[in-house]
Parts: C-alpha cells; structure tokens; sequence
C-alpha cells in the first residue's frame, strides 16, 4: 500500500533524529507519487521550537513546488502533529495527512484538538491514522525509555 510505502521514508526521517538524540519523529510530504519535502526533528540540534519535523518538511516542499500552497499534496507524520504543526499544515492547504500513531498529550489532529478539520477554518485536511503505528509508537517508547536511562546514571554520577 501506498501509505506505507511512504511512512516507511517518514520512519527513515525519524531514525535520523534518533541517531541525533532528537524526539525521533519523522515527516515526508508527497506529490504526484514523489517526495518533495523531508524533514525530521532538530530542536536540540536548532536550538529553536520551530524546528519541527513538519516544519521542515513543508519548508523543502515548498521550495521545491516554488509555491507556499501545497493542495494536492499529502503529509506522513510519524507522530501527530502539535498546534504549531497543525496549523501549518492548514495554512499550506496540504490534501491529506496520514498519520502514524497518536499522540494523547500535545497531538492536534484529533487527540486534544482538531485543528485539521475544523469548518472555522477555511480549509480542511483529510487524515488517515494508524499507519504502520506499531513501528511509529516503538521508535518513540524506545527513545524515552534510553533518555530515562541515561537521566537516571547523570543523576547517580553527579
């Protein structure tokens, strides 16, 4: 299937902030069967809130399509994205966004908010959840569980 092809190179995105000691969550933007933007969390990297996967996957789409408008594109997003991303991606007019696993916590496409459908605004985003979520929750339980880790030894050695 399709959408698995391409959370799969969302997962990809993931691993590479995972290998930085980054959140690993990962993002692709797709448009007419072709990648056009990647993208994968770097706020430590960065140093900035802003540095979000989503953010810089929209950002390179954009580039590439010479456009801020990315209609009939979709989005796969390892993670659900965060009001900032959210947002974003309304006001890049993205088609779709497919989604790998949940997040109860921050997440604004359906767990705390909506805001990818919400009629207020003048342009909704069709969602597909689920993806691959196996692999997308494991990458993430994995990292969290190491950082408790490693946390736990700073704390006995300092």
């Amino acid at each position: 299937m399709t959408d698995e092809k391409y959370m799969k190179e969302a997962l990809k995105q993931a691993e590479k902030a995972y290998r930085l000691g980054e959140v690993p969550i990962g993002c692709v933007i797709v448009y007419n069967d072709k990648i056009i933007g990647r993208g994968y969390n770097k706020r430590n990297t960065n140093k900035t809130t802003l540095a979000h996967a989503e953010l810089m996957a929209i950002n390179k789409a954009s580039k590439n399509m010479g456009d801020w408008r990315l209609e009939d594109c979709t989005i796969y997003i390892t993670l659900e994205p965060c009001q900032m991303c959210s947002g974003a991606i309304v006001q890049a007019r993205i088609k779709r966004a497919v989604i790998g696993t949940m997040n109860p916590k921050a997440g604004c496409a359906g767990s705390i908010l909506n805001l990818l459908q919400m009629e207020e605004f003048n342009h909704q985003v069709e969602i597909t959840t689920g993806v691959l979520e196996e692999k997308c929750t494991e990458i993430l339980q994995t990292f969290f569980k190491e950082l408790r880790i490693r946390n736990k030894m700073e704390k006995l050695e300092g």
